[in-house]
């Protein structure tokens, strides 16, 4: 179960335990539960900290507990094996029943620990997700440090019955007291400020007490960090408003075109670059949405961001990096079958498809890429370009064509979602060259389309283009004095990682020569 690799750094990773944990396992006589026996006698046999048990009566047969000695409990439940993307989530769940520490801010901690609701949480995972750990890790957090909260946490591939049972069609999929709760990725920030009910009124104050900054990045993408790490280094008390740092990054499985970085993954790279930040003392606000931009009155004063808590946060200088997120469709039924078949991130949901049949919108790279990953897991794949002809690297669509599996279908408008109230059951398409309407019957569809910027907020408080994006000039500036912008929101013409890093780097030094260019006006206005 596990090789000499990693038995080696799980030990090292036990090694930090102060308390003993127990874990205590429901098993029958199947192959999963002998490798789930497998599994928990590998991590025993690993410190002397740990315990087992195997005399567990729970119904989801594999299981297992995990929780202190000292406080035996079952809030923290894994269903299935919790490997591949979830082998960290089960070393965290371990380090912190053995009562080391999380590495959460002490105001997360302690909002954590004063909820007052109670509730029992079951979430279905798959091991191929990349955006199901944070969701895992979460709510394992929060079940081991309020008594008031329990989490399962369940591998879908195992439990494929209660998962077509319950209509779980995307991942992380979040059940609260038997009802749907959440489906995709959140943040520990994000679901606690779910839980708080008054989180938001919290949050308002907090960022209404702070002071002015010299430069605000709203944003918290590579274009971001990157603004904030150029100008924190010049000495400028900056913060980051982002929903969420790292952006879109989060979202992204492998990174293989990072100069110098042959590899890396999304997350990876967002922790990398918030730790990065961090090190200058820059003052990150999660969960900050941005509303509205109200520019200063005089040149040199202050700018305002108002967000959608209420709070408003105010500096003298702006870059704006609030990026992109996937284009939808738009065309009848894709809002009433998200996540009931209609998904955007073929990596996580993909398993849940296993044996049907799916459609990907899209013949660009990202389309392209997804139809290769789902060819080996689905029973067919139908790829539907708007063009003439796939926009892919040749490489891919040569790929694409080898595999017996995919059908490939050009100058195609998408026109509708079918689907029978409760799942995806088809797609229609409308022929380009003859205008005749077509019927595909399949189970799922995953949208790959492109992007579309964040930029609906700032329409009337500057320049955009047509296509909704920031209109900047080569240093990074919009038509506002003192607010500049980089990476994925702008005209920038490439939608690149390495472009918006560049480009962030670009605005912050912009921002930093405006400021000691541009005098503070001797009466500040009245905002």
């Amino acid at each position: 179960m596990l090789d000499a690799n990693l038995s080696a750094q799980l030990k090292q990773y036990l090694a930090m335990l102060r308390e003993p944990i127990e874990l205590v396992a429901s098993l029958g006589d199947d192959a999963k539960s002998a490798q789930t026996r497998e599994l928990i006698e590998a991590i025993v046999a690993l410190s002397d900290k740990v315990s087992a048990r195997f005399d567990g009566t729970n119904a989801r047969v594999p299981s297992f507990t995990i929780s202190p000695v000292a406080d035996a409990h079952d809030r923290v439940r894994f269903a299935g094996l919790p490997m591949g993307h979830e082998f960290t989530s089960l070393v965290l769940a371990l380090l912190w029943a053995g009562g080391h520490p999380p590495k959460v801010s002490q105001e997360v901690l302690d909002q954590v620990k004063s909820l007052t609701s109670t509730h029992n949480f079951e979430m279905y995972f798959s091991l191929t997700c990349h955006n199901c750990p944070d969701v895992v890790q979460a709510l394992t957090l929060i079940a081991l440090k309020n008594p008031r909260f329990s989490a399962t946490l369940i591998e879908g591939g195992t439990y494929q019955a209660e998962v077509d049972e319950r209509g779980v069609m995307a991942v992380p999929a979040v059940f609260k007291d038997g009802a749907m709760w959440l489906s995709g990725k959140k943040t520990l920030e994000e679901i606690v400020a779910d839980l708080d009910e008054g989180a938001e009124a919290k949050a308002a104050e907090a960022v209404n007490a702070k002071e002015p900054f010299e430069v605000l990045v709203v944003g918290g993408g590579p274009a971001g960090a990157a603004s904030a790490i150029y100008t924190a280094r010049k000495g400028i008390r900056t913060g980051v408003a982002a929903q969420r740092f790292g952006g879109q990054v989060l979202d992204t499985l492998g990174i293989e075109n990072f100069i110098s970085v042959s590899h890396t993954e999304g997350p990876k790279l967002a922790a990398a670059l918030e730790s990065h930040v961090k090190d200058y003392g820059v003052d990150i606000m999660n969960l900050a949405t941005a509303q509205k931009l109200v520019p200063a009155t005089r040149e040199g004063g202050y700018h305002q961001i108002e967000l959608a808590n209420g709070g408003v946060l105010k500096a003298r200088s702006i870059v704006l990096s609030t990026g992109a997120r996937w284009r939808n469709m738009n065309v009848p039924g894709e809002k009433d079958y998200a996540n009931k078949g209609v998904a955007y991130c073929p990596h996580c949901d993909g398993p849940l498809f296993k044996g049907k049949r799916v459609a990907v919108i899209g013949g660009g790279n990202s389309g392209v890429e997804a139809a290769i990953d789902l060819a080996g897991l689905v029973a067919h794949v139908t790829l539907i370009e708007f063009d003439g002809a796939m926009r892919a690297d040749a490489v891919l669509q040569d790929k694409l064509r080898s595999l017996p599996n995919v059908t490939i279908i050009t100058s195609a408008l998408t026109t509708e979602v079918l689907g029978d109230g409760a799942k995806v059951t088809g797609l229609t398409y409308q022929d380009r060259n003859t205008e005749a309407v077509h019927t595909v019957e399949l189970e799922g569809i995953f949208v790959q389309i492109g992007l579309v910027p964040n930029t609906e907020w700032l329409k009337g408080a500057l320049a955009l283009s047509p296509r909704g994006e920031i209109e900047i000039d080569a240093k990074g500036a919009t038509s506002v004095p003192g607010v500049f912008a980089a990476g994925d929101c702008t005209t920038v013409p490439y939608k690149q990682i390495v472009i918006a890093m560049g480009a962030g780097a670009t605005a912050g030094l912009s921002a930093f020569d405006y400021l000691i260019r541009t005098p503070v006006p001797v009466l500040e206005e009245a905002e």
